[in-house]
């Protein structure tokens, strides 16, 4: 059985619902973890099951809150989702189907995702630098996968463990899926699987290259968590060199391109000392 976890930040409740409906066809339980300040009211419903953290516990450990409530009622694998996720119950399906055949396999499977599609460009996200491994009945074995649309085991998830709380945001799902594949288990993209998914509140376009802007404050667990991971053996080398390399190109990019420039450009230089120092956890403004 499947159960589903959806995270929560100021959540359209419309949309949530309408993912709900959807889910509700293919899922035993729906979990919802709401981090915002704030609790949201949603209607009664037996498929749903509400936490609500007011102080923000971040995205990893409401992940990790969301499964432990998924697999307490019984499911053995677990769906996890942003709030504006278009999820449908025929990606489900799918995704099961393709985590079923990789499992009968003998495989050990960590994760499968969908192929995602930006709603900015309504085009398909192609990494740059990550290739497949291998590919085959339209899976492709990959390093990493996002969180919005992993399927993933709770047998896999025991063996790896939760998601590391104390990265906060950004770089979790990655991290992850790194630890899983350092176990020897695998990570597959459904390639005959799309799911339009939107990272960043906007995009921008400067000399022809295209930027992810997002909140100033999520610019600071960024260039953290960058220096934080790139010290650990199990993260591949291209992410280092890429995301090390491209520190001072975002921050001209955040601090003279976008909106907000000098509270981007100071929590640019607080994420950067406190990855300097190993620093974790939630920032504290």
């Amino acid at each position: 059985m499947i159960g589903a976890v959806i995270i929560l930040y100021h959540p359209d409740i419309r949309h949530v619902m309408k993912m709900v409906e959807e889910l509700k066809q293919v899922v035993k339980n729906v979990a919802l973890i709401d981090n915002s300040p704030v609790a949201s009211q949603f209607p009664a419903d037996e498929y749903i099951d509400y936490l609500h953290f007011p102080d923000n516990l971040g995205i990893a450990e409401a992940q990790n809150k969301g499964i432990e409530l998924i697999a307490a009622v019984g499911c053995d694998r677990v769906l996890i989702l942003d709030q504006d996720s278009n999820i449908t119950a025929s990606i489900v399906e799918r995704l099961a189907d393709h985590l079923k055949h990789t499992t009968g396999t003998g495989s050990q499977v960590a994760a499968v995702g969908p192929m995602l599609i930006c709603e900015f460009s309504n085009q398909q996200v192609k990494p740059r630098l990550q290739k497949a491994m291998s590919v085959n009945n339209n899976l492709a074995e990959v390093k990493q996968i996002i969180a919005s649309g992993m399927l993933i085991p709770l047998s896999a998830y025991q063996v790896i463990g939760p998601k590391e709380s104390a990265l906060f945001i950004d770089g979790v799902d990655h991290e992850w899926c790194w630890r899983a594949r350092q176990k020897g288990y695998k990570v597959y993209q459904a390639l005959d699987v799309g799911m339009p998914h939107k990272q960043g509140d906007a995009r921008r376009k400067i000399l022809g290259l295209t930027f992810k802007q997002g909140s100033p404050v999520r610019l600071y667990y960024q260039v953290r968590n960058v220096l934080l991971l790139s010290r650990r053996s199990y993260v591949p080398g291209y992410w280092k060199c890429r995301h090390l390399l491209a520190l001072p190109v975002r921050w001209a990019v955040n601090r003279w391109h976008f909106p907000e420039g000098k509270t981007r450009g100071r929590y640019f230089i607080k994420g950067f000392i406190d990855g300097l120092k190993g620093k974790a956890g939630r920032v504290r403004h």
